[in-house]
C-alpha cells in the first residue's frame, strides 16, 4: 500500500492547530463536493480530504499518525512498524465529520481498523502513544564545550490543549553540556519532547551543538588548531615560546629550521571526556616590513649574506 501525507492532503503543516484543521476541511469540501465541484477528479479528492479529516481532527488518532514521524512520502511503500497497535479506535460523524458512509483506504484501515460507532466521541479509546521527539539545535562557545557547563534554553514543545487540540507551549530547561562534546553532537534529554497520547509518556528532546567561532582555535572533530605567528629569526634558530590552549597556557619548544605550515602536536589537549583529541599548533612566519632605512639595509645585508631561492625546485 501507498503512504498518505494526510497535511499535504489538507494543505496543513504539521502544527496546525484544531480550529486551523477545521476551517481547512470545510473550505476545501465545499471546493470538491461532487455534486457541485467542477474540478477534475473532485470525488476521489473529496474522499482524500474525508479520510484526511478523520485523523487529523481527532486527539489520538492524530497523536498515533504522527508517530509515524515525518521522513515518509506521499505514494511511498508503507508497511506499518511491526510493534503498531492498530484498531481500537472509534469513528465519528458529528459537527460535519466525514465518518458516516465513508470507504477508508487500505492505508487508513491498516493503522486505525475500520469499526465505526455512529455518533461516538470525537476522542475515541485509542491506545497509549509515545510522544513524538522534539530536534533543535543549541549554541555554545568552544570554552564551554572544552570544560562542559550549564545552560538555560527556552523552547517551544507541543501539547495537546483542553479542547483536543495541539498547542505550542513554551518551556524553559536546564541542560547540562557535557564536557569535551564537537560539533554536530546531540545531547538527548529524555522526556522533554511532545506529550504522550492517550496518558501516553512524553517524547525525547535532541540538541544539536553548534559551536560559536573562536577568536583563536579552530576545532575540527575532537581536535583543535591554532595558527602560531613566528618572526624569521624564530624559526630559524629555534626558541621556546608560551602558547596558548583550552586549558590554559604552555611551554612549546619551536624547533630550529622551522617553515610555515608546519605543524606541532599537543597531545591531550583537543576536545572529548575521557579520552581528549589533540590540539596542532600551524607554524606561520610573519615578516617585519622595512619601515625605516635600518631596516631596509638590515634586509638588503640578508639578501647578500644568506643568498637563498625558494623556488629553485620550480626551475626558475
Amino acid at each position: 500500500m501507498k503512504f498518505k501525507d494526510y497535511y499535504k492532503i489538507m494543505g496543513l503543516s504539521r502544527d496546525a492547530s484544531a480550529d486551523e484543521i477545521k476551517r481547512a476541511y470545510r473550505k476545501l469540501a465545499r471546493k470538491y463536493h461532487p455534486d457541485v465541484s467542477k474540478e477534475p477528479q473532485a470525488e476521489e479528492r473529496f474522499k482524500e480530504l474525508g479520510e484526511a479529516y478523520e485523523v487529523l481532527r481527532d486527539t489520538e488518532k492524530r497523536a498515533a499518525y504522527d508517530h509515524l514521524g515525518s521522513s515518509w512520502q506521499p505514494g511511498q511503500d508503507f508497511t506499518p512498524p511491526p510493534n503498531w497497535q492498530g484498531g481500537g479506535f472509534e469513528f465519528h460523524q458529528g459537527a460535519g465529520g466525514p465518518a458516516a458512509d465513508h470507504h477508508f483506504s487500505d492505508f487508513f484501515e491498516s493503522l486505525f481498523g475500520h469499526t465505526f460507532h455512529a455518533g461516538a466521541g470525537a476522542t475515541g479509546a485509542g491506545p497509549r502513544m509515545r510522544g513524538q521527539d522534539q530536534h533543535s539545535k543549541i549554541t555554545i562557545s568552544l570554552d564551554d564545550a572544552y570544560r562542559g557547563a550549564t545552560r538555560i534554553i527556552q523552547l517551544a514543545v507541543p501539547e495537546w490543549d483542553a479542547t483536543g487540540g495541539r498547542v505550542m507551549r513554551n518551556h524553559a530547561l536546564q541542560v547540562q553540556i557535557p564536557r569535551g562534546v564537537v560539533q554536530g553532537q546531540q545531547i538527548r534529554l529524555a522526556g522533554q519532547g511532545a506529550a504522550g497520547a492517550g496518558g501516553g509518556p512524553r517524547g525525547d528532546l535532541y540538541l544539536e551543538v553548534q559551536l560559536q567561532p573562536h577568536a583563536l582555535f579552530k576545532s575540527e572533530g575532537h581536535d583543535i588548531y591554532l595558527n602560531l605567528p613566528l618572526t624569521p629569526w624564530e624559526a630559524a634558530l629555534g626558541a621556546h615560546l608560551t602558547v596558548p590552549t583550552l586549558g590554559g597556557n604552555v611551554e612549546v619548544k619551536i624547533p630550529a629550521g622551522s617553515q610555515s605550515g608546519q605543524k606541532l602536536r599537543l597531545k591531550g589537549r583537543g576536545l572529548g571526556s575521557k579520552t581528549r583529541g589533540d590540539q596542532y599548533i600551524v607554524l606561520q612566519i610573519v615578516t617585519p616590513p622595512a619601515m625605516t632605512p635600518a631596516a631596509r639595509e638590515f634586509y638588503e645585508r640578508m639578501s647578500r649574506e644568506l643568498p637563498f631561492n625558494p623556488r629553485s625546485h620550480m626551475g626558475v
